[in-house]
């Protein structure tokens, strides 16, 4: 199996995101040869849930650099996240990652689960 990165980023990290994963990665002493996986999994209110946390490259992923972060992402989930921006909120009512998917024809309430 190929181990290129590709050269096309499917999603987006904001600055505040990218900030607040270098932040995670380094006070969890994640490990050099891990990268931030990015993904989908059935379940949720509204169908699909977001996948993000940090892991090794296997070969089922693309990889690609978005803001100095490796990112793995399974080849199967581009359909449902080509395009999505990532951000981190920090106000007083909600505090987390955001998720801005232009393939979500609807969201839940708590914006981490989503339909396609």
């Amino acid at each position: 199996m190929s181990s290129a990165t590709t050269a096309v980023q499917p999603i987006s990290l904001t600055e505040g995101a990218i900030e607040q994963l270098n932040a995670i990665k380094d006070s969890q002493n994640i490990p050099n040869d891990h990268g931030l996986r990015i993904g989908v999994k059935g379940g949720g209110c509204s169908g699909f849930s977001y996948v993000l946390g940090f892991d090794a490259k296997s070969d089922q992923d693309d990889e690609f650099e978005v803001g100095g972060l490796r990112i793995f992402m399974e080849k199967a989930h581009a359909i449902y996240l080509l395009g999505m921006e990532i951000d981190w909120v920090d106000g007083l009512n909600n505090r987390g990652f955001s998720f801005n998917n232009p393939n979500a024809t609807s969201t839940c309430g708590c914006g981490t689960s989503f339909s396609a």
